[in-house]
């Protein structure tokens, strides 16, 4: 079976997206001033750059099942994890506090991978080892997960 998922993380990146027009705002306002620090040139220069960065590294996360390998990146490719079939002992499809929120974070059900939502598929390896892929179709995950 082949699968293969985009979920956007479309609040991520307006978020993102508000915080790029405020820090341009503010360094269209602060250059107004007179006596500029020589650091706030280099700071209305870095400050968008770091966030335009995490919009397209952390805009989307995709999963891919495709020969016996599940497998799952960020964006453009960044992150990108695989494991094997045969190593999942199980997928079950659960739903995350919001407290862990989105990105790459360490629960206490395993790493979570996320960019929306509070629906993730809960994976347990062979080895005893678990982790969170969030999704936006956890049942379409879990099923070819089972499935192969």
């Amino acid at each position: 079976m082949h699968y293969k998922h985009t979920q956007p993380g479309t609040l991520l990146r307006w978020i993102l997206g508000l915080s790029l027009i405020t820090t341009f705002g503010m360094a269209i306002y602060f250059t107004t001033l007179p006596n500029l620090p020589e650091w706030t040139w280099f700071s209305f220069g870095v400050v968008p750059i770091i966030i335009f960065l995490c919009a397209w590294l952390f805009g989307s996360l995709t999963v891919q099942i495709e020969d016996g390998e599940l497998s799952h990146w960020f964006g453009p490719g960044f992150w990108k994890k695989s494991y094997q079939l045969v190593d999942i002992e199980s997928a079950t499809a659960v739903r995350n506090s919001w407290i862990f929120g989105w990105g790459i974070r360490l629960t206490p059900h395993g790493w979570l991978y996320n960019v929306s939502g509070l629906d993730a598929v809960q994976i347990e390896l062979r080895s005893g080892r678990k982790l969170r892929i969030g999704t936006d179709d956890p049942k379409g995950l879990v099923e070819a997960i089972s499935h192969d």
